[in-house]
């Protein structure tokens, strides 16, 4: 087992929220994104996913660009996140803290987005005393996949249509 200690103040929720009040900071790598959609498009009702972690202040994502962009595409109003504390000085932007936080958010407003995997986010663990990728603190959520719904209302209106058990 993986376990990291890290400062108690970086995360400061994990919750569920609307989809539209989070933005990305980066591009992502599409043959990737549509296979985690393709993926979930076939899950049951439900879906157990690592949250996508975002800055508390400016709802900008850190670590999930994948993840936000399937879920989008797929039509999922509400996410998964990890509320973060950004600017800590316990989260670096990549191994050399070569990009200004500020500058990555001001990019990300004005839809300047980086190319995919050009931040490599690291917060500092405490137990490990070492640099370790941010990902590690998402929390696994069992996530709703709303279109079910959509589904199974189809097969009831034509189960009334049909009253003979013509749907397996």
């Amino acid at each position: 087992m993986f376990s990291i200690k890290i400062d108690e103040t970086l995360i400061k929720d994990v919750t569920e929220i609307n989809i539209d009040l989070v933005f990305p900071h980066e591009k992502v790598i599409v043959n990737k994104k549509e296979i985690l959609k393709n993926n979930l498009k076939y899950k049951d009702e439900y879906v157990i996913i690592s949250s996508i972690i975002i800055c508390m202040e400016t709802h900008m994502i850190i670590d999930g660009h994948h993840r936000y962009f399937a879920l989008k595409e797929l039509g999922i109003e509400k996410i998964p996140v990890t509320l973060i504390n950004y600017f800590s000085e316990k989260i670096k932007t990549d191994d050399n803290n070569s990009f200004s936080k500020n500058e990555i958010i001001e990019n990300a407003k004005k839809g300047n987005l980086y190319e995919p995997k050009s931040t490599k986010h690291l917060i500092y663990c405490e137990k490990e005393s070492k640099w370790v990728p941010i990902t590690l603190i998402s929390a696994l959520f069992n996530l709703k996949l709303n279109w079910i719904n959509y589904k199974f209302s189809s097969i009831n209106i034509i189960k009334f249509w049909f009253p003979f058990n013509v749907i397996p």
